[in-house]
């Protein structure tokens, strides 16, 4: 069914532009995404381990099915170096049902 509800957009930031291609081509060759959009330079300030941290990252835009987040995170993870990688998952409210038709027929 081609409803808002079915599809997730999922952020996750790696240490730089390369390891962000690998994760990309990973997870769309193997069909968990439609599309992976890469923000090639980030900026992040976050807490780690009771310390104020800041790093340059980059930032990848994934976008999938909801019933492939579990498998994209076990993808993500196997390839990761982080011990704790961002995996964000937002659920889809609305949008264009033809694109969602395209990332449905784009995923395994």
């Amino acid at each position: 069914m081609i409803a808002p509800e079915n599809f997730a957009v999922i952020l996750v930031t790696a240490p730089d532009i390369d390891l962000a291609r690998r994760l990309a081509k990973a997870a769309l060759e193997a069909k968990l995404v439609a599309c992976a959009n890469i923000i090639p330079a980030v900026e992040s300030h976050y807490w780690w381990e009771g310390k104020l941290e800041s790093s340059d990252e980059s930032l990848i835009v994934f976008k999938t099915r909801q019933e492939l987040i579990s498998e994209l995170e076990r993808s993500v993870r196997e390839i990761h170096p982080y011990d704790t990688p961002e995996f964000v998952a937002i659920p889809l409210t609305g949008g264009s049902r033809k694109y969602f038709a395209w990332l449905s027929d784009s995923t395994g």
